[in-house]
C-alpha cells in the first residue's frame, strides 16, 4: 500500500495537539515540514526534461538524485554521455515573434527555465529559429546540473520505481529502456503505454475547396461533420503513382519500425497492391455524393480537430513520407490543392502514455500521486514542449514535497494549453502534440468579427497569455523559499 506523504502525516499529528496551543501547533508543523523538505526528489533521466526538472526542484530547496543511465548503458540514438543531448535536430523552433512556439519560450523565459537559458548563451545563426551547438549546449547544461549542490547525480539505470521512497519524477523520454518500460507498464497498465507514434496530418479549414468537396457521415450515421474528398478513376491513379514513388524519411538504425496492421503508413498500403487504399483510409462505401446520388472511385476524409471547426485531420493518412513529398502529393486530392498544413503526417519511435487517463493537470499520476512524468513520455512532441513539461513537473513535484500545491498555468497560456490538452484530450484517440495555437483558446467571436488578421489575431492570444502567465508565475514565486526570487532574478 502507497504510504501517505509527510503532509498527511503532520495533519495528523498536529491535529493531536491541543488547540489552545496555536503557537506550538505551528511550530510542530513547521519543523516537520522542514524535514519533509530534506527528503530527496527522485529524477529518472537526465535529458531535456530530467535536467530541467531536477533545476525547477533544487532552485526551491529540494533534494534531487538525479539518475541517467549513460555512458554504463547508452541508447542506440545518444552519442555521448552529457546531459540534454539534442539526438536529432539541433532546432528549438521558432523565435518570430507572435507565433505559438515563440509564446511557449517566452513563458518559460519567465518561469527562468534553465535550458532555454542554456539554449539562448549558445545559439547559433538560424534564420527565424533558435538552434543551438548542440555539443556547447549539452556541456553547459551538464555544467550547471553538476555545480548544483543540491543535485546528486547517479550514473545507473533505474527499473524499479518504489513510491516508499518518496516523490518521483519520470523522465525517461521517448527511448525509455525495456527494463523500465515494463515497471511503468506495471503502474499504468500495459494498454495504457505506447511504443510508437502515429500522427496524421492537419490542414487549415480555410484552405480547402469547398467547391470541390462535401459532407457526410458514412452510410448517414450521425451528423454530416466529416468532409469528404471524392476521387475519380483518373485522379486516384493519379494519387496512387505519385505516392508509390514518394521519398519516405530516412530512419536510423535504432528507429526501425515494425508497423502495427491497424496502423499501416498509407504508402505501405498502397505497395501492397493498386486498390488496396480503395479499401482502407480511402473507402468510397457509404459515402454517396449528395450533389450527384453517386459514390465517388475514391475518397479521402477530413475530420474537424477542434470544436471551432478550423482545422482538420487527415483520416487514416498516418505516413513516413518527407514533409516536402507530403505537401506535393496531398496537394492533389480533390479540393486541397492548395492545402496549407499545420502538421505533416509521422510515424516514429516513440515511448508515451496515455496522459488523459493516467495523469492529472499537475503531472501526476492519478493512482499513483508520489509519481509524476515529464518529457516525450507524459505525451509531448519537440525539444521546447519537453523542457516545458520538466519545468512544471519540477514545480509541482517540489510543491507536493512540503505538503502544498500549485494550480497548474491558466488556460490562456500555452504552458497551460499545452497540459489541458495532455489531461482532456480524448483519450481513445490520443496522440502526442506539439505547441499550436490550435491548442489555445479560441478569440471570442466579437473580437473574431472585429478583427479579420490571422497574424493580429494570434497577436492577441499572445498578448492575453503572457498577461495571465506573469499573474500566474508571480504566485508560484511567492511560494517559493526565501532568496528563490533573487536567485532567479540575478541569473
Amino acid at each position: 500500500m502507497v504510504r501517505r506523504t509527510l503532509y498527511f502525516s503532520i495533519l495528523i499529528r498536529t491535529a493531536e495537539i491541543s488547540r489552545a496551543c496555536p503557537a506550538l501547533r505551528r511550530r510542530v508543523f513547521n519543523r516537520m515540514r522542514n524535514e519533509a523538505m530534506t527528503r530527496d526528489i527522485r529524477i529518472i533521466g537526465a535529458g531535456l526534461a530530467g535536467c530541467e526538472a531536477a533545476w525547477q526542484c533544487a532552485r526551491r530547496g529540494c533534494k534531487v538524485i538525479l539518475y541517467e543511465m549513460r555512458p554504463v548503458r547508452s541508447t542506440p540514438a545518444h552519442q555521448t554521455a552529457d546531459f540534454a543531448e539534442l539526438v536529432c535536430s539541433n532546432s528549438l523552433k521558432s523565435e518570430s515573434e507572435n507565433t505559438a512556439p515563440w509564446l511557449l519560450k517566452q513563458e518559460m523565459r519567465r518561469a527562468g527555465s534553465l535550458l532555454l537559458e542554456c539554449a539562448d548563451a549558445t545559439a547559433v545563426p538560424a534564420g527565424h529559429a533558435l538552434a543551438v551547438d548542440r555539443e556547447i549546449f549539452s556541456k553547459r547544461v551538464t555544467e550547471a546540473i553538476a555545480s548544483e549542490p543540491l543535485i546528486e547525480v547517479v550514473r545507473a539505470e533505474v527499473t524499479k520505481i518504489d513510491e516508499s521512497e518518496g516523490v518521483t519524477i519520470v523522465a525517461s523520454g521517448p527511448l525509455t529502456s525495456d527494463a523500465l518500460s515494463q515497471e511503468i507498464a506495471r503502474l499504468s497498465g500495459s494498454s495504457h503505454l505506447y511504443f510508437y507514434d502515429s500522427i496524421s496530418p492537419i490542414v487549415e479549414a480555410d484552405s480547402i475547396d469547398r467547391s470541390k468537396v462535401y459532407l457526410a457521415a458514412r452510410y448517414d450515421k450521425g451528423t454530416a461533420d466529416y468532409i469528404n474528398c471524392p476521387f475519380t478513376k483518373e485522379e486516384y491513379d493519379r494519387f496512387y503513382d505519385a505516392l508509390i514513388e514518394a521519398q519516405s524519411v530516412d530512419s536510423h538504425d535504432w528507429e526501425k519500425l515494425n508497423y502495427f496492421e491497424a496502423c499501416l503508413p498509407i504508402e505501405e498500403i498502397a505497395r501492397r497492391g493498386h486498390d488496396t487504399l480503395r479499401f482502407g483510409p480511402m473507402k468510397p462505401v457509404g459515402l454517396n455524393d449528395p450533389r450527384t446520388g453517386k459514390m465517388a472511385y475514391a475518397v479521402v476524409q477530413l475530420r474537424s480537430e477542434n470544436l471551432r471547426a478550423d482545422s482538420y485531420n487527415l483520416v487514416g493518412f498516418q505516413n513516413h513520407l518527407k514533409f516536402g513529398e507530403q505537401a506535393r502529393i496531398l496537394r492533389l486530392i480533390p479540393g486541397m490543392e492548395n492545402a496549407r498544413f499545420l502538421r505533416y503526417g509521422q510515424i516514429h519511435r516513440n515511448t508515451y502514455l496515455n496522459a488523459p487517463t493516467l495523469l492529472g493537470e499537475t503531472l501526476q499520476m492519478k493512482q499513483h500521486p508520489h509519481v509524476f512524468f515529464a518529457g516525450q513520455i507524459c505525451g509531448v512532441e519537440g525539444y521546447t514542449e519537453s523542457i516545458a513539461a520538466g519545468l512544471l513537473a519540477g514545480i509541482h513535484a517540489a510543491a507536493s514535497m512540503s505538503g502544498e500545491s500549485t494550480a497548474p498555468p491558466p488556460r490562456e497560456t500555452a504552458m497551460g494549453s499545452l497540459i489541458h490538452y495532455l489531461c482532456h484530450a480524448e483519450a481513445k484517440s490520443f496522440q502526442p502534440a506539439n505547441i499550436t495555437f490550435d491548442l489555445l483558446p479560441p478569440l471570442d467571436d466579437e473580437t473574431r468579427r472585429r478583427v479579420r488578421d490571422k497574424r493580429e489575431r494570434h497577436q492577441i492570444q499572445c498578448n492575453r497569455a503572457l498577461a495571465a502567465f506573469e499573474a500566474w508565475i508571480v504566485n508560484v514565486l511567492a511560494d517559493a523559499p526565501a532568496g528563490f526570487l533573487g536567485t532567479l532574478l540575478t541569473r
